[in-house]
């Protein structure tokens, strides 16, 4: 290699490292900008259904002695999600991602299931309990109205559902369900 090439190697080398350096004190207030920022979900309204995450036996209420399904409910996404992952006895499953959309001031479910079920219910907290509310079609394709709620009890969680065929009129109980820590 002739000393043309290698001064121009070198050349590009420093070239290199001078730009990394300046653009290493540049870039670094943005960097404590960015970090100095507060995390995203952090705010206190983020944390309302927190007490719905944990691994859960889920009995019925009418007959609290034996497991109906297991769910796992788990913060993802930085803690900005609630996954829950639910498995019966039966083997049916579903799963449902629940988050709080601060654009509209809502609380958000969507639940989906193996058995090709959609269901989306909104909401948010009445009287200390999480409710949502929404409509689906049933079997049948008529459409269904659905309200769930979420409310921590002593030892764990209860879930209560009602569906309405008439537009809400009449409500008619779906499930009730108690949740306690999972029995290892």
């Amino acid at each position: 290699m002739g000393a043309a090439t290698r001064k121009s190697n070198f050349g590009n080398s420093s070239a290199s490292i001078i730009l990394a350096a300046v653009m290493g004190v540049l870039t670094q207030p943005l960097a404590s900008a960015v970090s100095a920022k507060p995390a995203a979900c952090s705010q206190p309204v983020y944390r309302l259904f927190d007490f719905w995450a944990g691994d859960w036996d889920a009995f019925d209420v009418a007959n609290p002695e034996k497991p109906v399904a297991r769910a796992r409910v788990t913060p993802i996404l930085g803690g900005c999600v609630l996954l829950e992952d639910y498995q019966a006895a039966d083997g049916h499953a579903g799963q449902g991602f629940t988050i709080y959309d601060a654009s509209r001031r809502v609380w958000h479910q969507t639940w989906v299931t193996d058995r090709g079920a959609l269901l989306t219910i909104e909401g948010g907290i009445e009287a200390g309990a999480m409710v949502l509310s929404g409509a689906d079609r049933a079997h049948d394709n008529k459409e269904r109205r659905v309200r769930g709620t979420w409310k921590a009890v002593d030892g764990g969680v209860r879930e209560t559902a009602v569906i309405s065929i008439d537009g809400g009129t009449t409500w008619t109980p779906w499930f009730d369900l108690l949740f306690r820590p999972h029995a290892l």
